[in-house]
Order: C-alpha cells, then sequence, then structure tokens
C-alpha cells in the first residue's frame, strides 16, 4: 500500500489526472525530498513495468484510483520503498491491478491453487503464473526472474 501511496500523491496533490515524467519525478525528489531524482526515476520505471501506470506520449497515467488512496497527513515513505520486489509479488500486484481486486484477494486465491490444487507441491512462483494465464495478465517479462528465484530456493 505504500507504494500507492506515493505514486498516488503526485496526482492527488497537483490535484491532475495525469503528468509529465519529469513532473512525478520533480515532485519526488524536489518537491518533497522524499528521494533523489534517480530514485524516482526507477520508482517511476518499476511502477509503469507493474502495470500501474502507463505511458503516452511523455504522460504518465495512473491505473488505478487515485482518489481511493487515503495519504497520511506527514507521511514518508519507508526506507525500502525501492528495495527489488519478489517477481512473484509483482506478477500477482499486476494480476490484482488489472482485475480489479484486492491484493489479499489475489493471495488467497493463490494459495488456494497450491494447496487445494496441487496439494502444496508447486512454488508460489508456479502458481502466480497459473493465476496470469488463468487472468489473461502477460508475464513473459517477469518469466527470468521467476525462475532465478525458483532456482535459489533449490
Amino acid at each position: 500500500m505504500s507504494l500507492e501511496i506515493v505514486l498516488a500523491a503526485p496526482f492527488r496533490h497537483m490535484r491532475k489526472e495525469r503528468l509529465q515524467k519529469n513532473d512525478f519525478v520533480f515532485y519526488l525528489a524536489l518537491d518533497r525530498k522524499w528521494m533523489n531524482r534517480e530514485q524516482a526515476t526507477v520508482l517511476l520505471e518499476r511502477a509503469i513495468t507493474k502495470g500501474l501506470f502507463s505511458v503516452a506520449d511523455g504522460w504518465i497515467t495512473p491505473q488505478f484510483d487515485v482518489q481511493a488512496v487515503t495519504i497520511p497527513l506527514g507521511y514518508r515513505p519507508p526506507a525500502d520503498l525501492l528495495l527489488e520486489e519478489e517477481p512473484a509479488q509483482t506478477l500477482l500486484a499486476r494480476i490484482a491491478s488489472k482485475t480489479n481486486r484486492p491484493l489479499n484477494e489475489i493471495t488467497a486465491e493463490m494459495n488456494q491453487l497450491i494447496t487445494r490444487n496441487f496439494g502444496g507441491v508447486i512454488s508460489i512462483e508456479a502458481a502466480s503464473v497459473i493465476l496470469a494465464k488463468k487472468y489473461g495478465i502477460s508475464f513473459e517479462d517477469l518469466l527470468d526472474s521467476l525462475k532465478e528465484q525458483v532456482a535459489k530456493k533449490k
């Protein structure tokens, strides 16, 4: 949820439905001083990759309801916000975003898939791919990192 707060803040505070990339980076880095410009750019690219933002002609548009996000008074993003997320979690967040369902609901469905359909013998990465296929969500860009995660666990 912290990621959505950071991503929604520029749109909410500027009262705009879309922003130029440099305006987004400026807001996070120079206006709020939440991070430096490089970190803000990395965050922007991650949001685009996760499908939380769409880009057209240099304009970014959120693909989630910005008005539904509550930004607490005096909010500062946590220091670990920019740490790389697990690819399975990224894929689950993408599924939740594209299906307009809460992430915890998608996670529960994945857990049921693992336990009921496969007796607990498949990995989270495999289950997230199965869910992505079920909902027609692309996952090909995450396939290599999903494979790496599975290999690390062995």
